[in-house]
């Protein structure tokens, strides 16, 4: 393991780590809201880094990275993109499989809609988030987040605790085992709740950068995902043409952690044929539509 500091949008400190080995092709993780790198370990831990290199980012106020406490630097989708650009600039990594799960589908859309594709060799969204806005609560947004969101961005520590526990635990459809929750409850406490609520000060709309996509796109959503709801991935598939789609059943908001064998099969196979360039998709259980 390697641990890398890099300068990110507006010379923001961005804390990233990478396993695996160096000189095969990329994967570069980013996680979600009020999480980080740590989400990964059953990817960065498993048999995928013999054939990638991987690398993990902690987003800009998550994790090991800076968290200047002003929103403005979590409202400019300039300063997001710039990030996954800085990443995979300054550790020179050769066309990335780009893997974000949930609050990270609006970072690699800020990073589409400034750099394009140029760079990557495809993308997978896991559980992930690309429409924020009003209409959005309720109908792609579901109660696992909304109803634990006023008290996860309060400066109220009591309420602020009981509010993050409920929304971790909510990110699953079986209870994690011990250790696995006691990590994510660590890691999403480390976030401010300052930071946690400038994270949604935006106003999103992705669905032209995702029409615009000309490299794979593997689109995984759990069916009993209540965080962000499976009506967002059917909306991903409907505006995106290069997008198939992996649905989990009894899955909640995290494939990745609750069904890590076969998320890190399909992953697999779905790197190895965006970075080969195959006219054929991939093998592995991957089903089209729905």
């Amino acid at each position: 393991m390697q641990v890398h500091n890099i300068v990110g949008g507006g010379g923001l400190r961005l804390h990233v780590r990478e396993w695996g080995n160096q000189d095969a092709p990329s994967i570069f993780f980013i996680h979600g809201w009020s999480q980080n790198h740590l989400c990964w370990k059953n990817q960065y831990e498993s048999a995928l880094g013999n054939d990638f290199r991987l690398v993990a980012l902690d987003l800009r106020g998550h994790g090991m990275s800076d968290a200047p406490l002003g929103a403005e630097h979590y409202t400019e989708p300039q300063l997001w993109g710039g990030d996954v650009a800085a990443v995979i600039n300054q550790l020179d990594l050769r066309t990335p499989v780009l893997v974000g799960w949930s609050y990270a589908g609006f970072v690699i859309c800020d990073y589409l809609r400034v750099h394009g594709t140029a760079a990557i060799a495809g993308i997978n969204f896991v559980g992930g988030a690309i429409t924020l806005n009003k209409s959005a609560f309720g109908t792609l947004i579901g109660p696992g987040f909304l109803d634990h969101v006023i008290g996860a961005t309060s400066d109220d520590l009591p309420r602020n605790i009981e509010a993050i526990r409920n929304f971790v635990r909510g990110c699953t459809y079986s209870q994690l085992p011990a250790e696995e929750f006691e990590i994510a409850l660590s890691s999403n406490m480390v976030v401010p709740a300052k930071v946690r609520a400038a994270l949604l000060r935006r106003e999103i709309d992705n669905d032209d950068v995702l029409a615009g996509i000309d490299v794979p796109v593997l689109m995984t959503h759990g069916e009993a995902d209540t965080v962000i709801l499976p009506a967002m991935g059917r909306h991903l598939l409907a505006v995106c043409p290069a997008a198939t789609a992996s649905w989990y059943p009894r899955t909640g908001h995290a494939p990745f952690l609750e069904s890590a064998a076969r998320f890190n099969t399909e992953l697999y196979n779905f790197a190895r044929y965006a970075q080969s360039g195959s006219a054929e998709a991939p093998s592995g259980g991957i089903s089209l539509g729905r």
